[in-house]
Protein backbone atom coordinates (compact mmCIF):
# COMPACT_ATOMS: atom_id res chain seq x y z
CA UNK A 1 0.00 0.00 0.00
CA UNK A 2 3.00 2.72 0.79
CA UNK A 3 4.39 1.51 -2.34
CA UNK A 4 0.69 2.49 -3.94
CA UNK A 5 0.65 5.50 -2.36
CA UNK A 6 4.53 6.57 -3.19
CA UNK A 7 3.99 6.08 -7.09
CA UNK A 8 0.98 8.12 -7.16
CA UNK A 9 2.70 11.21 -5.33
CA UNK A 10 5.82 10.17 -7.96
CA UNK A 11 2.82 10.44 -10.69
CA UNK A 12 1.57 13.65 -9.55
CA UNK A 13 4.94 15.60 -9.25
CA UNK A 14 5.48 14.63 -12.74
CA UNK A 15 2.60 16.22 -14.08
CA UNK A 16 2.73 19.29 -11.83
CA UNK A 17 6.87 19.61 -13.34
CA UNK A 18 5.23 19.05 -16.73
CA UNK A 19 2.45 21.87 -15.74
CA UNK A 20 5.45 23.91 -14.62
CA UNK A 21 7.56 23.44 -18.34
CA UNK A 22 5.08 23.88 -20.55
CA UNK A 23 3.71 27.72 -18.40
CA UNK A 24 7.36 28.77 -18.70
CA UNK A 25 7.59 28.60 -21.83
CA UNK A 26 9.00 32.29 -23.07
CA UNK A 27 6.30 33.25 -25.93
CA UNK A 28 8.18 34.48 -29.12
CA UNK A 29 4.91 35.91 -29.64
CA UNK A 30 4.57 39.69 -31.53
CA UNK A 31 2.01 40.51 -29.46
CA UNK A 32 3.10 39.26 -26.28
CA UNK A 33 5.69 41.56 -23.96
CA UNK A 34 7.67 40.26 -21.39
CA UNK A 35 8.32 42.13 -17.45
CA UNK A 36 11.31 43.77 -18.46
CA UNK A 37 9.73 45.50 -21.72
CA UNK A 38 6.86 46.14 -20.10
CA UNK A 39 7.24 50.35 -19.17
CA UNK A 40 10.25 50.63 -20.92
CA UNK A 41 10.90 52.89 -24.07
CA UNK A 42 11.42 51.32 -27.16
CA UNK A 43 12.04 52.59 -30.61
CA UNK A 44 9.43 51.83 -33.55
CA UNK A 45 10.20 52.21 -36.94
CA UNK A 46 8.26 51.85 -40.54
CA UNK A 47 8.68 49.68 -43.11
CA UNK A 48 6.98 47.30 -45.97
CA UNK A 49 6.92 43.24 -45.58
CA UNK A 50 8.75 41.90 -48.41
CA UNK A 51 8.19 38.39 -47.56
CA UNK A 52 6.62 36.33 -45.13
CA UNK A 53 7.80 32.33 -45.01
CA UNK A 54 6.16 29.46 -42.69
CA UNK A 55 9.29 28.25 -40.01
CA UNK A 56 8.95 26.38 -36.38
CA UNK A 57 10.26 27.56 -33.57
CA UNK A 58 12.34 24.81 -31.68
CA UNK A 59 10.65 23.99 -27.94
CA UNK A 60 12.71 24.33 -25.18
CA UNK A 61 15.16 21.98 -23.83
CA UNK A 62 15.65 22.05 -20.00
CA UNK A 63 16.83 19.49 -17.66
CA UNK A 64 13.14 19.81 -16.30
CA UNK A 65 11.78 17.51 -19.04
CA UNK A 66 14.67 15.07 -18.74
CA UNK A 67 14.31 14.66 -14.62
CA UNK A 68 10.67 14.01 -15.02
CA UNK A 69 10.75 11.56 -18.01
CA UNK A 70 13.99 9.79 -16.08
CA UNK A 71 11.37 9.61 -12.37
CA UNK A 72 8.29 8.53 -14.01
CA UNK A 73 10.15 5.82 -16.11
CA UNK A 74 12.49 4.42 -12.89
CA UNK A 75 9.02 4.15 -11.15
CA UNK A 76 7.20 2.30 -14.10
CA UNK A 77 10.43 0.41 -14.15
CA UNK A 78 10.29 -0.76 -10.98
CA UNK A 79 6.95 -2.45 -11.18
CA UNK A 80 8.97 -4.92 -13.58
CA UNK A 81 10.06 -7.89 -12.65
CA UNK A 82 11.67 -9.17 -9.03
CA UNK A 83 15.31 -8.78 -7.38
CA UNK A 84 17.88 -7.63 -9.69
CA UNK A 85 15.50 -7.94 -12.83
CA UNK A 86 14.00 -5.03 -11.19
CA UNK A 87 16.83 -3.37 -10.64
CA UNK A 88 17.58 -3.61 -14.45
CA UNK A 89 13.98 -2.26 -15.43
CA UNK A 90 14.27 0.39 -12.82
CA UNK A 91 17.41 1.50 -14.90
CA UNK A 92 16.34 0.94 -18.31
CA UNK A 93 12.79 2.65 -17.67
CA UNK A 94 14.17 5.41 -16.03
CA UNK A 95 16.42 6.26 -19.30
CA UNK A 96 14.08 5.99 -21.73
CA UNK A 97 12.06 8.16 -19.56
CA UNK A 98 15.01 10.94 -19.08
CA UNK A 99 14.87 10.56 -23.36
CA UNK A 100 10.99 10.71 -23.49
CA UNK A 101 10.69 13.57 -21.42
CA UNK A 102 13.33 15.24 -23.52
CA UNK A 103 11.57 15.02 -26.71
CA UNK A 104 8.21 15.45 -25.26
CA UNK A 105 8.97 18.84 -23.73
CA UNK A 106 10.56 19.70 -26.84
CA UNK A 107 7.21 18.93 -28.70
CA UNK A 108 4.82 20.52 -26.48
CA UNK A 109 7.27 24.08 -26.13
CA UNK A 110 7.45 23.53 -30.06
CA UNK A 111 5.93 26.45 -31.81
CA UNK A 112 4.60 27.42 -35.76
CA UNK A 113 6.52 30.83 -36.34
CA UNK A 114 7.10 33.25 -39.74
CA UNK A 115 10.62 34.34 -41.09
CA UNK A 116 9.03 38.12 -41.82
CA UNK A 117 11.80 40.37 -43.97
CA UNK A 118 10.78 43.88 -44.08
CA UNK A 119 12.14 46.45 -45.92
CA UNK A 120 12.63 49.65 -43.38
CA UNK A 121 11.32 52.76 -44.53
CA UNK A 122 15.11 54.02 -44.27
CA UNK A 123 16.39 51.44 -46.93
CA UNK A 124 17.60 48.87 -44.75
CA UNK A 125 16.24 45.40 -44.64
CA UNK A 126 15.98 42.96 -41.89
CA UNK A 127 14.43 39.54 -41.00
CA UNK A 128 12.53 38.85 -38.04
CA UNK A 129 10.70 35.36 -36.40
CA UNK A 130 8.16 35.58 -34.35
CA UNK A 131 5.52 33.63 -33.04
CA UNK A 132 2.82 32.93 -35.89
CA UNK A 133 0.05 34.92 -34.26
CA UNK A 134 -0.87 37.29 -36.40
CA UNK A 135 -1.49 37.45 -39.76
CA UNK A 136 1.06 39.32 -41.62
CA UNK A 137 1.66 38.88 -45.52
CA UNK A 138 4.03 40.62 -48.12
CA UNK A 139 3.41 43.95 -48.64
CA UNK A 140 1.88 44.82 -45.54
CA UNK A 141 2.87 48.15 -43.63
CA UNK A 142 3.94 47.30 -40.72
CA UNK A 143 5.75 48.56 -37.30
CA UNK A 144 9.55 47.32 -36.77
CA UNK A 145 9.55 48.03 -32.84
CA UNK A 146 13.37 47.06 -30.87
CA UNK A 147 13.50 47.36 -26.99
CA UNK A 148 16.91 48.07 -25.87
CA UNK A 149 17.99 44.74 -25.64
CA UNK A 150 17.68 44.17 -28.82
CA UNK A 151 14.22 42.09 -28.95
CA UNK A 152 12.56 43.00 -32.17
CA UNK A 153 9.41 42.23 -33.11
CA UNK A 154 6.70 43.20 -36.44
CA UNK A 155 3.40 44.61 -35.96
CA UNK A 156 0.36 45.78 -37.79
Amino acid sequence: MKLLKFKAGIIFLIVVIAGYVTGCASSRSGQVYSRDHARQAQTVENGTVESVKQVQIEGTKTPIGTAAGGVAGGVIGSTVGQGSGRKIATVIGAIAGAAAGTMAEEGITRKPGLEIIVKKDSGQTIVVVQEADVIINAGDRVRIITANDGTTRVSK
